[in-house]
């Protein structure tokens, strides 16, 4: 069985598609050395290339599509792509990613005053298979709570008939695992809007810190806050 080669486009839309340039500049680039083949082949804006055989300063380019990101999210960012929410999540990958089509997005959210993993991809069917509800991919975040739980906290959430202020359907059941009184870890398979903090309000308690530490098989592991690496999307 032959080896596929690998496919070819034009220099200046792979350039422009993983957000180094646009278009018209790749000429000036050209000149400047800025861009290069890795054999030292002549380049000009139209030549058709695989992504492995050109160096933009001397370096690999990014990876091609099909990125995915976990990051260590902070409190206080913002998962939005829209610069009047505040600051943003991509404010912390490479100023280019955020130019790359298709578009780095994240997979689901976690709000301002939540922490902890936070997956981002450009790969829309895996965006849509991991946000899915039907697919159920668990997720565990770490909870501060406001005050002691009463007791029956775990019975209600694995039930799978809390219902919650505006929704029509229940939660699906949910793992609750006490560290102690104010401490806890709730495991969900869903991604409802605030889900977490909505859960513990309906048995009437409130979340004062929160922290998501696994989404599916994946942890944090040794990443820092405001860290991120990329990942095998095989491992998804």
């Amino acid at each position: 069985m032959k080896n596929s080669k690998p496919s070819k486009v034009r220099l200046d839309k792979l350039l422009g598609s993983l957000g180094y340039c646009v278009r018209k500049e790749v000429a000036a680039l050209l000149r400047d050395g800025v861009i290069t083949h890795t054999d030292n082949l002549p380049l000009k804006s139209d030549t058709k290339v695989s992504h492995e055989e050109i160096l933009y300063e001397g370096e690999p380019l990014d990876p091609p599509t099909g990125i995915v990101i976990v990051m260590n999210k902070p409190l206080g960012l913002v998962c939005s792509h829209d610069d009047g929410e505040g600051r943003l999540v991509y404010d912390l990958l490479p100023a280019r990613w955020r130019l790359r089509d298709p578009k780095i997005s994240t997979v689901g959210r976690l709000d301002k005053e939540t922490s902890g993993l936070l997956l981002l991809t450009d790969d829309g069917a895996l965006l849509h298979r991991l946000t899915s509800p039907k697919h159920k991919v668990p997720k565990v975040y770490e909870a501060t709570i406001d005050r002691p739980l009463s007791g029956n906290e775990a019975e209600i959430f694995a039930s799978g008939t809390l219902m919650l202020r505006g929704e029509k359907t229940p939660c699906l059941p949910a793992k609750l695992t006490i560290i102690d009184k104010t401490h806890v870890t709730l495991e969900i398979t869903e991604g409802r809007y605030h889900q977490v903090r909505r859960m513990f309000a309906a048995v009437g308690n409130h979340v004062t810190a929160l922290r998501r530490f696994s989404f599916g098989e994946l942890t944090l592991g040794d990443l820092e806050v405001g860290e991120y690496r990329l990942i095998d999307n095989d491992s998804l």
